[in-house]
């Protein structure tokens, strides 16, 4: 390995729960009593639950943490599904719940594709939130009608180079491989947690490289189209207060290139009743990385 490894302040547990045929992978942090409400976390794409662990280790209280491995990452199965569909995330929640928090609402935190899933969950099940943080799940830009076909053929396009082998996420030679790439990928990643998040983040496979714990069918395009009216339909019902954190370097103008912007994100987040909006400085897209003390102070002022 590169040298120092960050040294864990709160340690988890992991518990493997049923949800919809597969056995969910579930970081837990601290115990579940009367006086707490329970704080779920949802990574992102590419992500893990064990991504949280900085932001865990920054709080101030001895929280109820419950983080979840989305299906087809981490170590929770894809149960053979050779593409993902953006419902399945809601549903997989909701059951979530059921098993941890089946009558108390939960102070619920998503980032990037989590944020997305938070978000509208909270519009379909806004009695089980008590208090919403999205980070940077800015949604998608707006598509018509017409993009249908072309989508859809693109969407099968992708499925078969799926099954032809030509959708693969990179293998690395060493532990220290996928650390290289994760601080290549965010300069501000310093090499203690790099070489701490390598190890979460990939696992050894029989051929004695380092494989990233994600499906490479989360590579396909979706099938579906994103429709913003529908979207708005479901922000119109997300009744409780809701925090959305940005960072100064945040991506969406490396993303979308101007198709989407932050200026349409913030028009958009005017369809809730109560939301604020924070900025963390110094940090990029992975904020739960870069700034995590900022971060975790903005969530426990919020839930407090």
């Amino acid at each position: 390995m590169m040298g120092q490894m960050y040294q864990v302040k709160r340690k988890s547990r992991s518990e493997f729960i049923p949800i919809r045929n597969l056995k969910y992978h579930v970081q837990i942090w601290g115990t579940p009593s009367p006086d707490k409400t329970p704080l779920v976390m949802v990574h992102g794409w590419m992500d893990v639950a064990a991504s949280y662990q900085f932001v865990v280790d920054a709080l101030s209280h001895d929280h109820y943490v419950i983080a979840p491995d989305w299906r087809g990452y981490g170590q929770t199965s894809a149960g053979g599904a050779d593409n993902f569909w953006f419902p399945d995330y809601l549903a997989d929640l909701d059951f979530l719940l059921d098993h941890y928090a089946p009558d108390t609402p939960v102070n619920l935190v998503g980032h990037s594709m989590g944020g997305n899933v938070v978000m509208h969950y909270a519009g379909v099940r806004p009695g089980r939130i008590r208090r919403l943080i999205n980070l940077e799940g800015f949604g998608l830009p707006a598509t018509q009608a017409d993009e249908a076909p072309a989508r859809l053929a693109k969407w099968m396009d992708e499925l078969k180079k799926l099954h032809q082998g030509e959708l693969n996420l990179n293998a690395y030679d060493s532990c220290d491989g996928v650390a290289r790439r994760l601080m290549k990928t965010n300069p501000r990643l310093s090499a203690d947690k790099a070489n701490w998040l390598a190890q979460h983040w990939a696992s050894e496979n029989e051929h004695g490289q380092w494989q990233i714990l994600g499906e490479p069918a989360h590579k396909i395009v979706n099938a579906q189209l994103y429709r913003v009216e529908e979207v708005m339909a479901i922000y119109q019902r997300i009744s409780m207060p809701t925090l959305a954190v940005e960072a100064t370097d945040s991506s969406l103008k490396a993303w979308w290139k101007g198709k989407y912007t932050l200026a349409e994100y913030h028009e958009r987040l005017k369809a809730l009743p109560q939301v604020e909006i924070a900025v963390i400085d110094e940090a990029g897209h992975m904020m739960h990385h870069d700034q995590p003390e900022a971060l975790a102070a903005l969530i426990e002022r919020f839930i407090a």
